[in-house]
């Protein structure tokens, strides 16, 4: 069950690298000085990307433990 464990890392690490663009993404957003409607455009537009990226960390995550208990 290696391969799965594996498969599990690489999952986890893909979600995570997503919630970091996104996190980067909203920053920018911010520093541009984006108040209002013009943000809430931004942060929708992120908030697909934000749930997927954690649903791919989370069954990545979940890929390891029950690799482990395999």
């Amino acid at each position: 069950m290696n391969w799965f464990i594996l498969l599990g890392i690489i999952l986890t690490l893909l979600g995570l690298t997503g919630l970091a663009y996104i996190i980067l993404r909203a920053f920018q957003a911010r520093r541009k000085g984006l108040h209002g409607v013009e943000m809430q455009a931004v942060l929708k537009k992120l908030l697909p990307l934000n749930v997927g990226a954690l649903l791919v960390s989370t069954l990545g995550l979940m890929c390891v433990i029950v690799g482990i208990f395999l």
